[in-house]
């Protein structure tokens, strides 16, 4: 009894309830596939090959992954585009470029926002739709997507 209880006093000391991975806090508790998702730019599809790659159980928690396999983890996420498919990466044929890349966190928020504020300042039809807050995609506007008016009947 006494040694179950030392045991579980030694893996408390060395679990991290917060982990650090490409500028992402990820919570410790969360098991290493949903962690991984955490990072913006990183979906289920990535973090499930990353878990892979690394040879990680991905029902295991982060915060109990010893340090070294933490920061292989983080290498694999940063060199992703390098063996990932061309069509399982977020930025193809980047526009200033024409590299393929895979953005993770504030950079993907900037070059997002970048692209859209170039679609606004060239007035094409996507740029024009961003400026006037229509659907970008195609998407029927009739019926659905109507935010900031009230909707049935109001009495008099």
């Amino acid at each position: 009894m006494a040694r179950a209880k030392k045991e579980s006093q030694t893996e408390d000391e060395n679990f991290n309830y917060i982990v650090r991975i490409v500028n992402s806090d990820i919570d410790g508790q969360k098991r290493t596939v949903i962690g991984l998702q955490s990072i913006k730019g990183v979906g289920k599809r990535v973090a499930q090959i990353v878990a892979k790659k690394a040879g990680v159980d991905p029902t295991v928690k982060m915060g109990s992954l010893p340090d070294e396999k933490v920061k292989e983890i983080e290498t694999l996420v940063k060199s992703y585009v390098e063996y990932a498919p061309t069509w399982a990466i977020n930025r193809q044929m980047d526009y200033e470029t024409g590299a393929d890349m895979h953005l993770f966190g504030q950079d993907l928020e900037v070059i997002q926002k970048e692209d859209i504020n170039r679609m606004k300042m060239t007035r094409c039809y996507r740029g024009i739709r961003h400026e006037t807050h229509h659907k970008v995609r195609g998407q029927r506007t009739r019926s659905n997507g109507r935010h900031g008016l009230t909707m049935g009947v109001s009495k008099k």
